[in-house]
């Protein structure tokens, strides 16, 4: 076997692999020689099929194995001497199209190698690490909101009309054209108005109504609508109003404390205390992750794959198209051509990532089973009821694998250059912080 240098420009590389026939034919025999104890075939004894036979009946099939175990074989010994890594799939294809059996396989291989990342004193890094508090209005802002989530109704006035916000109580029954169809009566029904709990156009026919009215509310199901015989379907409801009622907060004491889980309305304020200071941690380390990578991608510069970058950017341009058009799900639109920006964007996605990656080899960084496991039941939750296949398709699907390990490594990479790095906190007000946050955005 032959393995013959044709191209070296920057980080591409040409190959020419050349496996003789002869080196061919000693796989075959090999191959046919491990399957003959096991070969029956009429006539003969398990085991004693002559090998003449045996090549003539299943030389060519294994011809094609051994011909593609011969190329994979030279590629993974040339990786190995030669250190490559491949940026991307090399390209391999058969140059001798007008190959017959006896000729010499001869394979032309492509590809971009992965550069030589140059090592960074990662001590010269200095951040910013943003601190913030909890301050007692903060907390006693998100005690309103448990209030208000766990509040009551109460009857209003008779003669009083419902308003956005409120809480009706109706009896109800659904037809479509003129006959009662199934699931759409219901008595003693609380609806509150707002809620976007009902087919769209329902909740805003109630508004205005007092206890005692009789409606006709009139709406069209949705084409998209779950049940196929109302899709799109006109619809009316007639509805009694049995009652009308406002929303009330719940007390802030001791009661609205246990509701959540604490033993009283002290316990309450420092549970929130410290959520929202997890919260705060979590926001400045979005803010901090950011500085640091643009301390990063200031220190280092080196030669990026091309074929990586052209990857990148077509995908940055179309997550932007999609982005711009929300209402085309499917990828059925015009041809998207990358810009000079979605470039440059991918330039510094690619070289960042490429360091991060050079840095967690270099430091044996890996992602544990365990954490593995705990991020995709982490994602499985979005999916209730079909936890078990999506576990399934994730154990199918190295993409799917790989898509949800590379965040997880790459926070385990930025946690250990923290580390590395020389890092300064500073005490600001939430305020501060989120502007901070909505400054990343913006970017």
């Amino acid at each position: 076997m032959q393995v013959t240098e044709t191209k070296k420009d920057g980080l591409k590389r040409g190959y020419q692999i050349t496996v003789t026939a002869a080196e061919l034919e000693a796989k075959v025999n090999e191959k046919l020689v491990e399957a003959q104890p096991d070969v029956e075939m009429k006539g003969f004894r398990k085991g004693k099929v002559p090998m003449a036979l045996l090549k003539k009946q299943f030389g060519p099939r294994v011809l094609g194995d051994a011909m593609q175990e011969s190329i994979d074989g030279a590629m993974s010994k040339h990786f190995e001497e030669t250190g490559d890594r491949p940026a991307m799939q090399p390209e391999v294809k058969m140059t001798n199209e007008d190959w017959k059996e006896g000729d010499d396989v001869q394979v032309e291989m492509n590809y971009e190698a992965l550069p030589v990342v140059p090592e960074v004193d990662l001590s010269k890094v200095k951040l910013e690490r943003l601190v913030v508090k909890a301050e007692d209005k903060d907390v006693d802002e998100a005690l309103e909101n448990l209030a208000k989530n766990a509040q009551n109704f109460e009857d209003r006035k008779k003669t009083s009309k419902s308003k956005d916000g409120d809480q009706v109580v109706i009896d109800f029954k659904g037809s479509v054209d003129g006959e009662l169809f199934e699931g759409g009566s219901a008595e003693d029904y609380p609806l509150v108005l707002g809620s976007n709990s009902f087919i769209p156009g329902f909740e805003e026919q109630l508004v205005g109504v007092k206890a005692g009215d009789e409606i006709e509310v009139k709406v069209t199901f949705p084409k998209e609508y779950g049940a196929a015989n109302l899709a799109g379907k006109d619809a009316v409801f007639a509805c009694t109003v049995k009652a009308v009622k406002e929303p009330k907060p719940a007390e802030i004491n001791d009661e609205l404390a246990k509701q959540y889980g604490a033993e009283d309305l002290a316990g309450l304020k420092a549970q929130i205390s410290e959520r929202l200071e997890a919260e705060y941690v979590g926001a400045a380390r979005q803010v901090m992750k950011r500085g640091l990578l643009d301390a990063l991608d200031k220190l280092v510069k080196f030669e990026l794959p091309e074929s990586l970058v052209k990857a990148e950017a077509g995908q940055i341009a179309h997550q932007l198209w999609h982005e711009e058009n929300p209402d085309h799900h499917g990828h059925d639109h015009p041809e998207i051509t990358a810009t000079d920006e979605h470039n440059k964007l991918a330039e510094r996605r690619v070289r960042l990532g490429l360091l991060l990656a050079e840095l967690g080899r270099a430091q044996k960084i890996e992602v544990s089973d365990a954490e593995m496991t705990q991020a995709v039941m982490t994602q499985a939750r979005q999916y209730p009821g079909q936890e078990r296949q999506f576990f399934e398709f994730v154990q199918k699907n190295p993409q799917m694998r790989q898509q949800i390990q590379a965040p997880i490594f790459e926070d385990k990479v930025v946690d250990y250059v923290f580390g590395q790095a020389t890092v300064k906190d500073k005490t600001v007000k939430k305020d501060a912080l989120q502007k901070a946050i909505d400054a990343l955005d913006e970017e």
